[in-house]
């Protein structure tokens, strides 16, 4: 009997090998994948800025996208293809480099940071929700706002935001809990939705006026000085911001590429991750371009352009589409958070504890951890900085990515032992020193110190953006040294 219980005490139905019935997602899928990591409020204003507020030549901001998806493209490739190999999640391939304790509590750090951004993004994917209901109170009854009960704010909220603060948690974890092949529905309705959206939003702001938004779109596109040398240093920079925005979830990639179908499916659908990112990018541009003519010349005192869409509806005179905008950003902010935050923090709370939790109850345990972060994120958790403190936990992720990749590829030449992966025997080949590999551990926390050292060192700030890539690389470079002698 207690030999049953050791076995079983690293594995649940959620953290083993995926059944090969259910390795069935395809290119396709990883387009909706890729497609959902972008279709964000925060992804949109970040492309258009770049491409119109900063001023930036337009093929320079367009050549480092290109080159920044790449870098994507290649290292999503190499954390993908062990998960999707093997079936198994980030959190437990993880266990053949840091040792099965290891894995464990350094893996913490992705959960961490998952849970902080989703009680963040819930937060604001609730006031969304708040948005709508206020929207549909004032239509039926203009006055009834203004009782007093509105007017009673508790930690920054009053009883409309509260209801859609708590029922924004409560729809979240019941929905993603349910299972790998729901979420995936998910995936594939909100990348296809959010791109009908921005398809409609587009036609809208196009056929205000054809002549003047397309010459518009077009005057931005000028080969003035496309080879100055002046422009490298923009370059640079651009491929930093890009890459770093997606940075958060290629670590854990191989939580979605466990179930993918082939290597082949799995490159194809890296690939898309380009075609996302033009196609984003033309939509987005040519919406702010739009939308700016359509405000210039009915609004006054417009004095700078408007990128985030939430801005550009609430500057637009017009329910029915502000209500549809709505809807499309929703999708979109809750398929996010799914990917980003949700999928991630729930495997590393499954390989915290395998043989007590499971779907549900790492759901409860989520949505209350998630329910205190976004109640005090507006009073507290917002003016104290927090967020430079989850970036310093998201310093982990770059040297994480750096000693699997190292490890799998060069160490043990891409073949791991799938029985030992659940073993708490003392023999078992990632049991390490007493479940720890000490060797895969110095060479993280030295790579996170270098990381961690663009976010506290006033000096190397302006390297922010390529932390990950520098952690990644120490820890890769050590780890390589030490085990090889």
């Amino acid at each position: 009997m207690n030999q049953n219980k050791t076995k079983y005490k690293l594995s649940n139905w959620e953290l083993v090998s995926v059944n090969p019935n259910d390795k069935n997602w395809d290119w396709k899928d990883l387009f909706c994948f890729w497609g959902n990591n972008i279709q964000s409020v925060i992804g949109f204003s970040l492309i258009a800025s770049l491409y119109l507020v900063y001023e930036l030549n337009i093929f320079v901001v367009l050549l480092g996208t290109l080159i920044a998806s790449a870098l994507v493209y290649f290292l999503a490739n190499l954390i993908g293809k062990p998960s999707q190999k093997y079936g198994i999640p980030f959190s437990v391939i993880l266990r053949c480099s840091l040792g099965i304790k290891g894995a464990k509590y350094f893996g913490l750090f992705r959960g961490i940071v998952g849970i902080f951004m989703f009680g963040i993004q819930t937060y604001f994917l609730s006031r969304l929700f708040s948005f709508l209901i206020r929207i549909s109170i004032f239509s039926l009854d203009s006055t009834f706002l203004d009782h007093d009960i509105f007017l009673i704010f508790l930690l920054g909220l009053n009883v409309i935001d509260w209801v859609s603060f708590v029922f924004t948690i409560i729809l979240q974890a019941l929905m993603f809990s349910k299972s790998h092949q729901f979420n995936r529905s998910i995936i594939r309705f909100s990348a296809v939705t959010v791109y009908l959206g921005m398809l409609i939003f587009f036609l809208v702001v196009f056929l205000y006026d054809v002549k003047v938004v397309s010459a518009a779109f077009a005057d931005i596109f000028s080969i003035n000085n496309l080879f100055d040398k002046n422009n490298i240093a923009p370059l640079i920079t651009v491929v930093g911001t890009i890459f770093a925005y997606f940075s958060i979830v290629i670590v854990n990639y191989g939580d979605f590429s466990r179930y993918v179908k082939n290597e082949n499916e799995l490159k194809k659908g890296n690939l898309s991750l380009i075609l996302n990112l033009l196609i984003f990018s033309f939509f987005a541009v040519f919406i702010v371009i739009g939308a700016d003519i359509f405000l210039n010349k009915n609004l006054e005192n417009m004095e700078r352009i408007l990128t985030n869409p939430t801005d550009i509806i609430g500057k637009i005179d017009n329910t029915e589409l502000t209500v549809i905008v709505l809807f499309f950003i929703i999708f979109s902010s809750a398929s996010t958070n799914l990917i980003a935050n949700y999928i991630p923090t729930q495997n590393i709370l499954l390989n915290l504890s395998p043989a007590k939790l499971n779907l549900k109850t790492s759901a409860v345990i989520i949505a209350l951890l998630g329910f205190v972060i976004g109640a005090f994120w507006l009073p507290l958790l917002s003016q104290i900085g927090i967020l430079a403190f989850v970036d310093t936990f998201g310093a982990f992720f770059g040297p994480l990515f750096g000693v699997i990749v190292v490890d799998y590829y060069l160490v043990k030449r891409t073949n791991l032992n799938n029985k030992d992966i659940f073993s708490l025997k003392n023999n078992g080949l990632y049991f390490y020193s007493n479940g720890w590999h000490i060797k895969a551990i110095y060479s993280l926390v030295l790579g996170f110190i270098f990381s961690a050292s663009t976010i506290w060192n006033e000096s190397l700030m302006n390297f922010h953006s390529y932390s990950w890539v520098v952690g990644a690389f120490i820890t890769s470079l050590t780890y390589y040294l030490l085990v090889s002698k």
